[in-house]
């Protein structure tokens, strides 16, 4: 029965997932969209911290952390944003609302070895652009961007106790997914317009590897992590259509198939960069932690064929993250609010996008709590963050967010063997 009952919500994430509109970004029209934090609502709340890892909570990005495992954990999670996007001229306001992830995890050795597996969203592409121009003739030229989809990983993790204190863990994450988009113009005057839509099929493969060594002193933990994320080679089959529209009512007059075969795109690849995360933290167990990690991308090497922009360069990427946790007593009886995670962190994310020559960035700052619910550890976790990604320099858009995350995290004894009969 609860087989039959985690395999009908991972066929459910997995509708779901791929159903919604993630992104209301501007910058999702360049790469393969705009990228999603892969971590829990716990690790994102400490500022998008990876190395922290225990025996009671599943981590997304750290398969290392299944060699402690000593539960049945069962973890989902939601978010939603406000958005407003800012030029020197305007600014409007938005908002999305999206599944996170869905995950599994199963000790098959009390705290020697675990394996996990679900779904999550890599990225997203949600965009409705309007360019105004004049040509060479004095004309107006109106130009709409439109786009859409996005890719998600399925994922299959296991990690092992090597000796005490040091774990290792690998996960293989298959990426599925579509990237549409489309290009309509207008020139005063004209009586028809011209659109040029694509559209990618795209699929694939990377890994992600672990290793955790966490000594300990006295009551105090020292928490050193390494993560790397392969490169991804992923294959796009492609399809493009070209033709002309009446601009009044948007009916298509005449389209054409082009023949990506004779260009050579018919099958194209995507290629991301590995990455890889250095972590370093300290604290004491079930009390507090603080740590920080740095991660770096050669995303300079990105490349995308068939989807690309005339205006995008790449750049190698980076991001720096700073969090911790604090419970008061976890012990306590008589406050609630004793037993209580209080979480916190800032991060900074140099993306490796560079649009009109002007490199984004993306800054936040993070907090949240963890309620404890009912037994085995299982707790209600709560995520807030406060950002803001790009400028209005250049003619580009500034974005100022509020995400606010709730996920659930549930453990339990099922699956495990039984010492006594």
């Amino acid at each position: 029965m609860v087989k039959k009952l985690v395999l009908a919500l991972l066929c459910f994430a997995t509708y779901a997932v791929s159903a919604q509109n993630a992104s209301v970004s501007p910058y999702s029209l360049f790469g393969v969209g705009e990228l999603r934090s892969i971590r829990t609502v716990e690790n994102q709340s400490m500022g998008g911290l990876g190395m922290y890892t225990d025996s009671i909570h599943i981590h997304l990005n750290n398969p290392a952390s299944l060699g402690k495992l000593a539960l049945t954990s069962y973890s989902a999670a939601i978010s939603h944003r406000e958005i407003r996007l800012e030029t020197f001229e305007d600014q409007q306001n938005s908002s999305v609302s999206t599944l996170e992830y869905i995950a599994v995890a199963l000790p098959i050795r009390f705290q020697q070895m675990g394996v996990s597996f679900g779904i999550k969203p890599y990225s997203a592409m949600g965009y409705s652009l309007i360019n105004e121009t004049i040509n060479d003739d004095g004309a107006e030229v109106t130009t709409q961007y439109n786009g859409e989809g996005g890719l998600n990983q399925v994922f299959f993790s296991t990690g092992f106790r090597v000796r005490r204190n040091l774990h290792i863990g690998a996960s293989v994450n298959y990426f599925f997914g579509n990237l549409e988009k489309s290009r309509f113009q207008v020139v005063e005057d004209v009586l028809f317009g011209t659109v040029d839509q694509r559209r990618s099929n795209v699929s694939g493969f990377d890994f992600n590897y672990g290793l955790t060594y966490t000594p300990s002193f006295g009551k105090h933990t020292l928490f050193t992590s390494v993560r790397v994320n392969t490169q991804a080679n992923l294959t796009s089959d492609n399809e493009q259509q070209i033709g002309t529209l009446l601009p009044e009512s948007g009916q298509n007059i005449e389209i054409f198939d082009v023949n990506l075969d004779e260009l050579n795109l018919r099958h194209t690849f995507i290629k991301i960069p590995t990455t890889t995360t250095l972590g370093l933290g300290y604290g004491e167990d079930k009390r507090w932690f603080v740590g920080a990690e740095y991660s770096f991308q050669k995303y300079s090497e990105f490349i995308n064929t068939f989807l690309k922009e005339n205006n995008t360069e790449y750049e190698d990427a980076s991001s720096y993250a700073l969090g911790g946790y604090w419970v008061p007593d976890y012990t306590s009886i008589d406050s609630f609010f004793n037993r209580v995670t209080y979480r916190a962190g800032v991060r900074l994310d140099k993306t490796g996008l560079i649009v009109n020559e002007k490199s984004i960035e993306d800054f936040g700052i993070t907090f949240g709590m963890g309620i404890p619910i009912g037994a085995d550890f299982s707790n209600l976790n709560v995520g807030f963050e406060v950002g803001r990604r790009g400028t209005t320099m250049n003619q580009l858009v500034r974005e100022s967010y509020f995400k606010f995350s709730l996920g659930l995290a549930f453990n339990a004894r099922w699956f495990m063997k039984r010492q006594i009969n």
